[in-house]
């Protein structure tokens, strides 16, 4: 193997890595899985030696190239921008991943939940998505970059109603509030006329992601949650605060923390005694 084997190797690797970590921040990936299904079912279908289905399979990805250059076109421009604007180091091998332990997960729910019942009082209009496994990179751009510390005056300043960004949603991504001022999809399904562009907005974003949305009505004060394309309404602050801690907090450090609470009060009891 020459030098320029090795070099060869390592530039397909960056650039499959690349491809990855571009479409992962993107719905793009979705399309990649399915691509990738429609592959194996061709190669099902000819090993069946089913000569229709597979003429048409072929006849499919004789032109992937062209395919792929027209489903992918948003991210192939997201990515020539990248390299023009030299953005690289967003891309990297080596980015920087934030420790998040379970205290500070819930001391943001509580912040969030605060927010939420103070706005929910005073009738100021809210959209918060919190990230799932799923990346919200389309959704974190469309905004204004924030990077700022979850804290209920925050959030309440964000969507103070004469604030310039009060009326996009703010995505919480890594426990911090990354940005603000976001544009989310609206759902395509028929809804109540009770519901309102919030409403819509954060069922639309429910549809397409894991991501799970807090909204707060303009108009009732009320409080909902909208998960996997269901919206809960009229949810109280101790339903908030279950519901965004089932989701943020992963369950097998969620019973650690229990078996720990409960030597901690075991071992009280024993004091006590």
């Amino acid at each position: 193997m020459r030098w320029n084997d090795v070099l060869d190797i390592v530039l397909i690797t960056f650039l499959i890595y690349f491809c990855t970590k571009l479409f992962r921040q993107t719905r793009a990936i979705h399309l990649v899985k399915g691509i990738v299904l429609l592959l194996l079912l061709y190669l099902i279908v000819s090993a069946l030696n089913l000569s229709t289905i597979t003429y048409i399979f072929s006849r499919l990805f004789s032109d992937i190239v062209i395919v792929m250059i027209l489903l992918f076109q948003p991210e192939i421009r997201h990515a020539i921008e990248t390299f023009g604007r030299g953005g690289l180091t967003k891309l990297s091998l080596f980015s920087k991943l934030r420790s998040i332990d379970n205290e500070n997960i819930h001391k943001a729910i509580l912040e969030v939940a605060m927010a939420c019942t103070r706005m929910s009082e005073d009738k100021v209009g809210a959209l918060i998505v919190f990230e799932g496994k799923g990346s919200l990179g389309e959704v974190v751009s469309s905004g204004s970059k924030i990077d700022a510390e979850i804290s209920s005056p925050v959030i309440e300043n964000i969507f103070f109603p004469k604030a310039p960004l009060h009326d996009g949603a703010i995505i919480i991504k890594n426990n911090r509030i990354e940005s603000a001022g976001c544009i989310l999809p609206l759902t395509e399904n028929s809804v109540s006329r009770e519901l309102g562009t919030r409403h819509r907005a954060a069922l639309g974003m429910s549809e397409r992601s894991d991501a799970v949305i807090v909204v707060v009505s303009e108009e009732t004060g009320s409080i909902s949650i909208a998960q996997d394309g269901a919206l809960e309404r009229d949810v109280t602050q101790v339903e908030l605060i279950e519901i965004l801690t089932k989701f943020l907090v992963p369950e097998e450090n969620e019973q650690k923390n229990k078996l720990h609470r409960k030597k901690d009060e075991d071992q009280q009891k024993g004091n006590n005694a």
